[in-house]
């Protein structure tokens, strides 16, 4: 390929829109062009880094006995009604009628397809396992796009699915992927991506794991244990609390608060330790408005997946009326009378002394005693895991708590979209039963820009040679001489017939765009023919991340580049 013909412009210049490293370098790079809020078109150097990404994928996948298959992107809502995530999910999905008036949806996620594709075949115990993928387009409306590739309404993704009998044969072979996810991004040059615990969301199922790239521009927290392996994304991980009682239980005593509402503002009135202070946090449920109020410790926040998978329907903060019973800025647990859903914390389970609301204006109490005040309270985790907090794993003062890009996923389903959508096998006793379902995912564009975001400079992406668009990259600077002309012409032409991937750059620019233009595509190596080189009888051979640097003898170039390649793969 001649650099002078590559589709896409390279420009020094950051984008004003692009806060994130990775997202300005490929749009400076010529890696990808704006399309549409969270679209986008890849020119030529991304679309070759994800045709090898994908490559690796269907290695390894294959590796574990999968079989690629392909679903539509266009489904009937009777599948996505079948399962009930047609009116579970909200506008993320792209709902439509054709032009018969049938409800049709884009695919944002392929559970429903993989059923319907097997469940005819999957009726004999004799059938199992067998897992399938595709790597296939997918649109979700989401709300917020950003970060170029990170965050996406349109995206290509390699989505497997497992079908099991038994629990224990699930969990073998989601160990089986697990590791195969490690292989994958060794392979793609992010061996430094880990695997949290993760909540499952939307797709449901009891277990399910994350695939982070510690980075600080990610969108997700993590908690990580400093003393032992625990990791787990901050909307799953269990926050637990030291809850020790005071020795004496003060008596509940009502305090005058004047045009005080915050719990920093209650605590400096009072006094005391946002520790040692119940504070209500109030939502509403998106169906009809109704009230859950939470109370939880004055220090700590709501995590509000956890809440609302307890729940099971989604919710939003509250919205506090004159109307609707609750005093603003002074909600106790003490007397609160009203229809709402009342919800205790588990850091408050046992704990005495604390200040509270007194569900009276302007005032609070202090001494509450949940067990002597607040009878029959039930008591859940809905807390975030706070840094400094004690591990689940290890009960140590351990948890740090990282920034990270989600890379990959995989889930336990279980038979969650088997039986909703009656897909049944009889087993080697005669018995009707429901096959057990896994799910693996990974984002092949969001993948592209995590390997840029943790490899480049200021100059460009660094890209691994595993995934990078070409291997070598020839500069014949002074291409108007002719003896360097010639010679790198010659290069060029055997280098591609030994198999190398080659962008030639032999514009008549100076050397300073030259090298500029070769920083932003990021290849591997460089191999520079200049005057000044040839007079010497080498050329010069950089690598792009600036540890190797090698002057090769015009006559033996080739057969050690071929060499520094596949030293470079080892």
């Amino acid at each position: 390929m001649k650099l002078e013909k590559l589709v896409g412009e390279r420009f020094k210049e950051k984008p004003a829109d692009c806060i994130i490293d990775s997202h300005a370098l490929m749009v400076r790079g010529g890696y990808m062009k704006y399309v549409a809020n969270g679209i986008f078109s890849s020119y030529t150097p991304l679309k070759r880094i994800t045709r090898k990404i994908e490559q690796i994928l269907r290695e390894e996948m294959d590796a574990i006995d999968g079989q690629e298959v392909q679903f539509p992107v266009v489904m009937p809502a009777s599948l996505w009604q079948e399962s009930g995530r047609y009116d579970s999910i909200g506008k993320e999905m792209a709902r439509f009628n054709d032009r018969n008036g049938s409800p049709l949806v884009l695919g944002m996620t392929h559970e429903e397809a993989a059923v319907q594709l097997v469940r005819e075949y999957g009726q004999s115990y004799m059938k199992y396992p067998f897992m399938i993928y595709q790597i296939q387009t997918k649109f979700r409306d989401e709300a917020r796009p950003r970060a170029g590739l990170i965050r996406v309404r349109e995206f290509t993704m390699k989505d497997a699915y497992s079908f099991h009998t038994s629990q224990e044969d699930l969990e073998e072979y989601y160990r089986k992927c697990h590791k195969a996810y490690e292989r994958i991004y060794e392979r793609v040059g992010l061996p430094e991506v880990i695997s949290v615990a993760s909540d499952s969301g939307m797709m449901g199922g009891s277990i399910s794991h994350e695939f982070m790239l510690l980075t600080p521009i990610g969108e997700d927290s993590i908690a990580i244990c400093k003393e032992c392996d625990y990791r787990a994304n901050m909307e799953a991980a269990e926050c637990i609390t030291d809850n020790r009682r005071d020795d004496i239980s003060e008596p509940l005593t009502m305090v005058h608060t004047p045009d005080i509402h915050t719990i920093e503002e209650v605590c400096e009135f009072l006094g005391c330790d946002e520790r040692t202070s119940c504070k209500a946090v109030v939502y509403q449920r998106n169906a009809d408005d109704h009230y859950i109020v939470l109370f939880i410790r004055g220090d700590l926040e709501v995590n509000e997946t956890k809440l609302t998978n307890y729940l099971g329907y989604d919710i939003h903060p509250a919205v506090i009326t004159e109307e609707c019973d609750l005093n603003a800025g002074y909600i106790g647990p003490v007397d609160l009378k009203g229809d709402f859903t009342v919800l205790y914390d588990s850091s408050l389970k046992g704990l005495n002394n604390l200040s509270c609301g007194a569900n009276v204006t302007e005032y609070h109490y202090t001494g509450l005693d949940m067990e002597r005040d607040v009878e029959g309270a039930e008591y859940h985790d809905f807390a975030k895991i706070q840094e400094g907090g004690i591990c689940p794993a290890c009960g140590k003062h351990s948890i740090s708590v990282s920034r990270g890009i989600e890379v990959g996923n995989i889930f336990q389903l279980g038979t969650k979209y088997t039986k909703a959508m009656n897909m049944t096998y009889i087993d080697n006793e005669g018995n009707l039963k429901y096959p057990i379902m896994g799910c693996y995912g990974i984002g092949v564009g969001r993948l592209a820009a995590a390997i840029c975001e943790a490899h480049h400079d200021q100059y460009g992406p660094v890209w691994p040679i595993s995934v990078a668009p070409w291997q070598i990259h020839l500069c014949a600077v002074r291409s108007d001489d002719e003896n360097v002309r010639a010679y790198a012409d010659k290069l060029y032409e055997e280098l591609q017939n030994m198999g190398v991937e080659v962008i030639y750059d032999d514009r008549k620019v100076s050397a300073g765009v030259m090298f500029s233009d070769a920083d932003l595509l990021g290849v591997p190596y460089r191999v520079i023919v200049s005057p000044r080189n040839m007079k010497q009888g080498v050329v010069e051979v950089v690598s792009r991340d600036k540890s190797f640097s090698e002057m090769l003898s015009l006559d033996t170039a080739k057969e050690e580049i071929i060499k520094i390649l596949n030293n470079s793969k080892m």
